[in-house]
């Protein structure tokens, strides 16, 4: 008998290069000050984010739309920070009752290339191909701005 399969759904990932020290892209993601001026895609930059930056510590971000059409809570928890290599933390936008729904993992990894940091960010649990794409979206768009964040520094 064999073990029963599991589909993980769809996954994303993500690669990027920076023109900054691996330890400022690390801090980029850990200071929650700093996540602040980044995070979020250009339609809906974070107004909030709070975060407990430790194994099994929390975050929370509230994204809001530059349109004023309303806004999204997202947060998670982290489960593996090796600083400044990889962080592994849950992703769940909350629901109309306020919950978090479709719990996701996202696992980013930081390697120098030069004087610069390649990042890559795989995240899996998705419930479609759409909600994937979505996310590409979302995420291209905050990267951008992390890239002109860091270009700043």
């Amino acid at each position: 008998m064999s073990a029963p399969t599991t589909n993980p759904g769809p996954e994303l990932v993500i690669t990027r290069t920076f023109r900054a020290p691996r330890e400022l892209v690390w801090e980029a993601w850990a200071d929650p000050k700093q996540m602040a001026r980044w995070m979020g895609p250009r339609s809906h930059p974070a107004t909030h984010y709070e975060n407990d930056f430790r194994t099994g510590g929390a975050w929370r971000s509230r994204l809001v739309a530059t349109d004023g059409s309303g806004e999204l809570w997202v947060g998670g928890n982290y489960h593996e920070l090796i600083e400044p290599e990889r962080m592994v933390f849950t992703f769940a936008w909350d629901g109309d009752d306020g919950k978090p729904e479709n719990e996701m993992l996202i696992a980013l990894s930081f390697a120098e290339e030069g004087a610069g940091t390649k990042m890559t960010l795989r995240q899996t649990g998705f419930r479609s191909v759409e909600q994937r794409d979505g996310h590409n979206g979302g995420w291209t768009s905050c990267f951008e701005r992390l890239e002109e964040f860091l270009g700043r520094e």
